[in-house]
């Protein structure tokens, strides 16, 4: 295997952190791919630092791209889900790092602030290295650290369940919400339960958050009756003949909805739990985040 092969997941790792979409990720580690390709190994001294450097440069200079495309986006943008192996939970720090609670946080941050939050705290990369990443002093990239962490610390929502228990819940939730049993919907959901769907404007999806135990209990139960469904899936050019099925699965380290209709993915949802009760749902139906998806066995 090549240098680049034995760092590739590494690379692509970093790259998707940092831009929250896996197809720009790929896109990235391909130029990564190109610039290593054209370098002369024996005069790096260290492959895998000089292949995050470059990766990480490449990628806060897309997102700098992306985030201008992002303002015009329809209706609320969310990450790419990412399929995790069920395992993962065993290795607290790679689950939480791509948590999707947390790149919808990291969304908030500049692209600077970003790659130096993910630099550090997800793969542990000393300040010099991250410094020299970014073309700024040490003691200013600590800066930008300190104020990177500061902010997710206090804008990331607050967890007390453990992943089986989540796993439960969301097993609850799509009983509930697939057999249209309101008071079993509404059991599960904080009075402020707030749900945010990303149909990018290709799929039919709400294009503000619901807020409100109400509004998300009518709108659930109303896109699984049968003409919910064949409004969806015409939305996405889908035969409403076409059997609907939802399954549990790993993505983004938790245990998440995938409903997938014709051998595709058709939509994810990922629950945010708290003392308990369901307090956000993302819901992630736009084709182009979901097609590199597999369909749950």
């Amino acid at each position: 295997m090549s240098t680049f092969e034995d760092h590739r997941g590494l690379l692509t790792g970093v790259a998707y952190r940092i831009l929250g979409t896996v197809t720009d990720a790929e896109d990235v580690v391909q130029e990564a791919w190109l610039r290593w390709s054209g370098v002369d190994e024996t005069t790096v001294a260290d492959p895998k630092a000089y292949l995050v450097r470059i990766t990480s440069r490449l990628a806060i200079d897309r997102l700098r791209w992306a985030k201008s495309r992002r303002e015009s986006y329809v209706g609320p943008w969310l990450p790419e889900p990412i399929s995790t192996a069920p395992d993962v939970a065993e290795h607290a720090e790679l689950a939480d790092s791509v948590e999707f609670a947390l790149l919808v946080v990291l969304e908030t941050l500049s692209p600077l602030e970003r790659a130096v939050f993910v630099l550090r705290e997800a793969f542990d990369l000393p300040f010099s290295e991250i410094a020299e990443v970014i073309g700024r002093a040490e003691p200013a990239t600590r800066q930008l650290a300190r104020r990177a962490r500061d902010h997710v610390q206090e804008k990331r929502p607050r967890f007390d369940v453990d992943r089986g228990e989540r796993r439960r819940i969301t097993e609850r939730f799509i009983r509930a919400s697939t057999s249209g049993d309101l008071d079993g919907l509404i059991e599960l959901l904080s009075t402020d339960v707030t749900l945010v769907s990303d149909g990018g404007g290709k799929a039919r999806s709400p294009l503000r958050a619901l807020t409100g135990a109400a509004n998300v209990t009518r709108f659930m139960t109303s896109i699984v009756t049968p003409g919910g469904i064949a409004k969806f899936m015409a939305s996405i050019g889908v035969s409403d003949l076409v059997t609907l099925s939802y399954d549990l699965a790993n993505v983004n380290g938790a245990p998440a909805i995938v409903a997938s209709a014709a051998g595709r993915v058709v939509t994810v949802i990922s629950l945010l739990v708290t003392d308990g009760k369901i307090d956000t749902i993302y819901l992630i139906a736009n084709p182009d985040k979901i097609t590199h998806l597999n369909v749950p066995s």
